[in-house]
């Protein structure tokens, strides 16, 4: 599996290559600034790309705007973004775009190695990894003006941040405590109240009430 990374800080970057590099991930390139990314991005057609956020040359949004920027020429790219803090609109962006291997992390927060591998490959298989805090600031904005969400009880605004971490059902009912029945029950009635069809694919259905909520932003 192949992986351009941006990150500007040496240590981190090398420290990162190193990590993925001892589970097995090829490395297309590591870089450190805005413009390499988007060369390498164009050009080495990886399987994942792991971004952060702040590059330079500006040190402001450069990473996430070169990512989303070469999901627009290659439709689907999977995009991992790695952050200090929550960009909600660009985060919304990304989200919504609705195809392809998409998830957030905020640095500080991914405390080993296999949690980070791990969603470097759900990422670049399809599916979602977001860190529960970036939910929900993204829930949290959305509620006060948006109906639909406010409908939903604190459990049922629960099972959907867990979804929207990539969660199957059954890892939903293990966090949660409940029963697996319970928690598909649960998920039936956020769809209904979000207007959404329910799928038997997990990811598209993280993705779709996503987009859903970035609709009318």
């Amino acid at each position: 599996m192949r992986v351009v990374l941006a990150e500007d800080l040496f240590l981190l970057r090398d420290g990162l290559v190193r990590m993925l590099e001892a589970y097995g991930f090829e490395m297309a390139a590591a870089v450190e600034s805005g413009p390499e990314l988007t060369r390498a991005l164009a050009e080495l057609t990886p399987d994942v790309a792991v971004v952060d956020v702040r590059l330079p040359p500006t040190h402001t949004d450069e990473g996430l705007q070169c990512a989303l920027a070469a999901r627009r020429a290659r439709p689907g790219l999977p995009v991992l973004v790695l952050s200090q803090h929550v960009e909600q609109l660009y985060a919304r962006e990304l989200l919504a775009d609705g195809t392809g291997g998409v998830g957030y992390l905020l640095k500080d927060r991914v405390f080993d190695a296999d949690q980070f591998v791990d969603a470097v490959r759900r990422v670049a298989a399809g599916g979602t990894a977001m860190d529960p805090q970036v939910i929900r600031q993204l829930l949290s904005r959305r509620s006060a003006g948006d109906q639909p969400l406010a409908r939903l009880t604190p459990r049922e605004r629960e099972v959907l941040e867990l979804m929207a971490q990539g969660r199957s059902n059954a890892g939903i009912a293990a966090q949660l405590v409940v029963t697996e029945r319970a928690v598909a029950k649960h998920t039936s009635n956020i769809f209904a109240k979000l207007g959404l069809e329910v799928s038997d694919d997990d990811n598209r259905r993280v993705l779709a009430v996503l987009a859903h909520l970035d609709r009318d932003r």
